[in-house]
């Protein structure tokens, strides 16, 4: 929880200021103001609309089942549905996220209004198809929205019954993940073959290993791209902690530096979406907010990478 432990003090002070999210164009919405819309792109296999912004559970989802751990992730459930977003990604890697996620979305009875994703982690055809059918049962689903093979792990197996589960209609998306760039041209092989609807891999205005070619690869093979890792842990908010943002973060609507690190991701257009985990309800609109207006153009990204470098 390093990184909103980082970003709590540093939201305090741009507050205080007068500056940061307390101006952000969503969280206005929570005082009866008109709500923003969220930019959407299609998911390339079926055209299907989603938020570019969603929700990951890491950590902030892997609670005991006590009212005081709970009810903020409640909260964060709630808003987002409020405002738009649709995306929560999770996985059995996370303790007792999915569990955390299920029980609180059928609570708010809204568990159908989000798309769910999931992944398999485990070696072995028997083995991955108890622990998917363990994750439905968690997350409270018939049918899985999205179900990835988490970290490559026995890929060749497990998308082999991702196949007939989708034919079946069991699943309505399939696809693969990784964090790491070492695992990038793996990825790229899979994305080439036109295996799997969706790739999910970290990238970030610091780590931009995926501009060499991966994202350009899913893009030119018709397959959705989410991002993990924006924030790379906590470490940009450290990088720039006493900062203040640019005066010209202004031209892109960018108001808080979560805004500024997530615009720049989003401004790629072969990003369908990014997932920053959180567990307060004011970085999740803030992270919304990234969505939304102005976004940086290819002179307005080349800006943004050198003055990060810089700093």
């Amino acid at each position: 929880m390093k990184d909103e432990f980082s970003r709590r003090e540093m939201v305090k002070k741009l507050v205080a200021s007068g500056s940061g999210i307390a101006f952000s164009p969503l969280l206005s919405f929570a005082y009866n103001t008109p709500k923003p819309m969220l930019l959407e792109r299609k998911i390339p296999s079926s055209g299907e609309m989603l938020p570019v912004v969603g929700l990951g559970s890491w950590q902030q989802f892997d609670v005991g089942a006590n009212a005081a751990e709970r009810n903020p992730l409640k909260d964060v459930l709630t808003k987002m549905h409020e405002l738009g977003g649709k995306m929560i990604d999770a996985s059995p890697m996370y303790g007792r996220s999915e569990g955390t996620i299920g029980d609180l979305t059928d609570e708010l009875k809204l568990n159908d209004k989000f798309f769910l994703a999931t992944k398999v982690w485990i070696t072995g055809k028997q083995q991955g198809m108890d622990q998917m059918n363990d994750s439905f049962r968690k997350m409270k689903r018939t049918k899985m929205d999205l179900m990835q093979v988490h970290n490559l792990q026995d890929w060749q197996t497990h998308l082999n019954t991702l196949k007939s589960w989708k034919e079946q209609g069991k699943v309505r998306y399939i696809g693969i993940t990784h964090y790491t760039d070492s695992a990038h041209a793996r990825l790229e092989e899979i994305v080439r073959s036109k295996a799997v609807d969706f790739v999910q891999f970290n990238y970030s205005i610091r780590s931009r290993n995926a501009e060499k070619s991966l994202l350009d690869a899913a893009r030119d093979n018709n397959v959705a791209v989410i991002i993990n890792e924006p924030f790379e842990q906590g470490a940009l908010f450290r990088a720039i902690k006493g900062k203040e943002l640019p005066e010209w973060a202004s031209d892109y609507d960018i108001k808080s530096w979560a805004q500024f690190f997530l615009k720049y991701i989003i401004s790629n257009k072969a990003v369908t979406c990014v997932i920053p985990g959180t567990s307060d309800v004011k970085h999740l609109v803030d992270n919304l907010s990234a969505g939304i207006g102005k976004l940086p153009d290819e002179a307005g990204r080349k800006k943004m990478i050198s003055w990060i470098e810089n700093i």
